[in-house]
């Protein structure tokens, strides 16, 4: 069997999501039993300096035993930030002023200073580790 037919065979049912740089694939697909499991797969477009482009892929896989747990755990934490936050979104990419405010509102810090402080050692991506 090719690679092309495992794939057919591998895929049961797909939606896509797409979300400004970041798309997400929910994929059901098969075990080698026949029973089926999801996929979640966020893909995010990074733009290189010469305007190549590539994406980085995370994917998680979802077994039937866990969609229980899963999906109370997700619309628990869902409806808590609904609650706490509202449906609107509150950032600097959808707020055109949001520099504007966070600039009036707080005290520059020197680049010597900024270069030394905690933040710059602990802000570290999952793609680093």
């Amino acid at each position: 069997m090719d690679s092309k037919d495992m794939m057919e065979k591998e895929e049961i049912f797909s939606k896509v999501l797409r979300a400004g740089r970041r798309t997400y694939f929910f994929d059901v697909r098969a075990t080698k039993a026949g029973d089926y499991y999801l996929t979640i797969t966020e893909s995010k477009k990074f733009t290189n300096d010469d305007g190549s482009f590539h994406y980085k892929k995370h994917k998680i896989y979802l077994y039937k035993e866990d969609f229980s747990e899963f999906r109370d755990i997700l619309n628990e934490m869902t409806d808590y930030i609904i609650d706490e936050k509202g449906d609107e979104v509150i950032s600097e990419r959808h707020q055109k002023d949001f520099k504007k405010e966070y600039e009036d509102n707080h005290v520059e810090i020197s680049v010597e200073a900024e270069a030394n402080s905690p933040e710059k050692f602990t802000d570290i991506s999952f793609d680093d580790i």
